[in-house]
């Protein structure tokens, strides 16, 4: 009787058998929560402000400008025939995505404890709804940066996207990469060690300045070749000099095994990362 009832379940919740386990075809199942939580993120980041979504535009706006001002007009720094401006720009946008996708990502067990203890869905859905939501948000970052594109190439600057273009897609998929794994490793650890996640938006800070946002990598090699060690060993420093390379058309060769190993790091630190988040999810409630 026990065996015939059991066949009958439409769903079965088993523990899961492996340490790395993305189990597609259970998220495909939940694929309309994971759309509601995207959806969710989206409405209230910027919920009960004065200016809404224009912070969307805001943002990558007057940081460019910001970085425009410091570090090209007053600390010299040379991006050659491309509009500082539009440098900048293109390299804020990706930035962004990163830096906003491991803020969101990292806080997934401590703001969803409650959430967590009493339904059940598989937990990795709540990273991937951060991740898309703020592919969202890149996507009209990107925009922005096109408007600019064309109203300086209107204006006569030459400058256009590299021929290599259809890298691009690459590139995003490294940043999402990197983003969602470091963003479930901290995730994991917050939930034991509160003061990580002070840290973590102290540290962005400090990472920021060095995976060349607001400079290329070989301005840091000529004017610091010293400590360019620290930068050359940040893969996110040559994914972003790469990516903003595409959009604005600066150099012709893409190193295939470079870009090889930076995508082949970014896998390795996700696969860790969706280790570590799955060995965590079956007791973090009770240290949360």
């Amino acid at each position: 009787m026990n065996k015939k009832a059991s066949e009958n379940w439409l769903y079965e919740i088993k523990p899961k058998g492996a340490l790395i386990d993305l189990n597609f075809k259970e998220i495909w199942r939940y694929r309309d929560l994971l759309v509601l939580f995207v959806r969710r993120d989206i409405a209230t980041v910027y919920k009960q402000t004065i200016l809404g979504p224009l912070w969307f535009f805001i943002q990558p706006l007057f940081t460019s400008l910001i970085f425009t001002l410091v570090f090209n007009k007053i600390g010299g720094v040379d991006t050659a025939a491309v509009p500082a401006f539009l440098f900048n720009l293109a390299g804020v946008t990706l930035w962004n995505y990163f830096k906003e996708g491991l803020n969101s990502t990292s806080n997934t067990f401590k703001t969803n404890a409650s959430l967590f203890g009493k339904v059940y869905f598989p937990r990795v859905i709540m990273p991937l709804s951060k991740s898309i939501s703020e592919l969202v948000k890149y996507g009209i970052q990107l925009l922005i940066f096109i408007i600019a594109l064309l109203i300086y190439r209107s204006q006569g600057v030459d400058v256009s996207p590299s021929g290599w273009m259809i890298l691009f897609p690459f590139y995003v998929l490294m940043v999402i990469l990197l983003s969602v794994g470091l963003g479930m490793i901290f995730s994991a650890l917050t939930t034991k060690y509160r003061d990580l996640s002070i840290l973590i938006s102290f540290g962005l800070g400090l990472v920021m300045y060095l995976s060349a946002v607001m400079y290329p990598l070989e301005e840091a090699r000529r004017k610091l070749p010293e400590y360019f060690w620290i930068i050359k060993y940040n893969p996110l420093a040559h994914i972003i000099d790469d990516y903003r390379n595409l959009l604005l058309g600066i150099g012709d060769v893409i190193n295939a095994g470079q870009l090889m190993l930076q995508l082949l790091i970014a896998v390795i630190v996700f696969l860790i990362g969706l280790l570590i988040f799955n060995k965590t999810e079956k007791t973090f409630i009770d240290t949360v």
